[in-house]
């Protein structure tokens, strides 16, 4: 092809607005900045997993922050240098600053809310990639990445949901591994009125020796059973009790087995589950008063008594 016909050709105006003249040599220029940024990041992104595995004192949440601010940096320089070659000049940002500045009153106001939230979270460092959390509604998950936008959680049913960061900075987040995997359970459970209490602490205890979920040999790491109040039906206890933190995120399995381990030992020791039983009051007039006690296995006692002595 003849120079003078590509010289002419990348020397073609596309538009035009007010001083500036945006050519096609511009356009291919901003667009070539913006990729060699973009393939800069991936680099460096790479390069620093490499000096994260050679190096044990970097931990993997450092290492993520580190590679999403140096990939922020270098979108926003690649987005100034584009937008140099395609003749803007950078003394007028400000008036664009501006126009922006109304665009986020309008309607971007959310965007950048989630935006800073997110620099927020990154450098605050109370929340990291790795972390298991739980929301106020219940929700729980381990964090598996930080973005522009939302944080994304991934639950222990493998499902991944997406949370605005702005939600994990203004509301209540709980952090079970903050500063510690280590975390105790409290597992509520009851037993019918009248059984031996020492032999329901015993036999509690021995399934959480024999559960291989139970942290063990360790000061200040032992299981206790606390009884906590009178129910309708039941004496209520609690099992505190410190798990290995692999297991941490299989809550629900964790507290299955003991559960489990704890309905076969009471059967075993003939300590009774207690069942909701409900008193049925009858009167009719110048009858006696009868009264029937209804269990939810079907079972019926009837008693009569003289009106006039009740």
């Amino acid at each position: 092809m003849n120079p003078d016909t590509i010289n002419e050709w990348l020397n073609y105006s596309l538009i035009t607005l007010g001083d500036v003249e945006i050519r096609v040599s511009g356009v291919l220029a901003a667009f070539a900045a913006l990729i060699i940024t973009m393939l800069a990041s991936r680099v460096l992104r790479r390069g620093l997993d490499a000096l994260a595995g050679r190096r044990q004192s970097m931990n993997d949440a450092s290492i993520y922050t580190i590679k999403r601010m140096v990939h922020y940096a270098l979108i926003a320089l690649g987005i100034l240098v584009a937008l140099s070659f395609l003749g803007l000049d950078m003394s007028k940002m400000a008036i664009i600053a501006g126009a922006l500045g109304v665009g986020i009153g309008f309607g971007l106001q959310n965007i950048v809310n989630n935006f800073v939230s997110g620099i927020i979270i990154l450098f605050d460092r109370t929340l990291k990639v790795g972390d298991f959390m739980e929301l106020a509604s219940g929700l729980r998950g381990e964090v598996q990445a930080i973005h522009i936008r939302s944080t994304i959680i991934r639950t222990p049913d493998n499902i991944e949901i997406i949370i605005p960061n702005s939600e994990l900075v203004n509301g209540q987040v709980t952090n079970w591994t903050f500063s510690d995997a280590n975390c105790r359970l409290r597992i509520p459970f009851g037993v019918a009125y009248g059984s031996d209490k020492e032999l329901v602490r015993k036999s509690v205890l021995e399934v959480v020796t024999a559960n291989a979920y139970t942290v063990s040999g360790v000061t200040d790491r032992d299981a206790k059973v606390w009884m906590t109040g009178f129910g309708d039906s039941s004496l209520d206890f609690v099992l505190a009790v410190w798990i290995q933190p692999e297991v941490l995120k299989r809550q629900s399995d964790v507290i299955s087995s003991y559960l489990w381990g704890i309905d076969d030992v009471f059967r075993r020791e003939g300590i009774e589950v207690p069942f909701p039983q409900r008193d049925l009051h009858l009167r009719s007039a110048g009858s006696a008063i009868q009264i029937e006690r209804v269990a939810p296995n079907g079972e019926v006692s009837v008693s009569k008594a003289d009106p006039l002595k009740d």
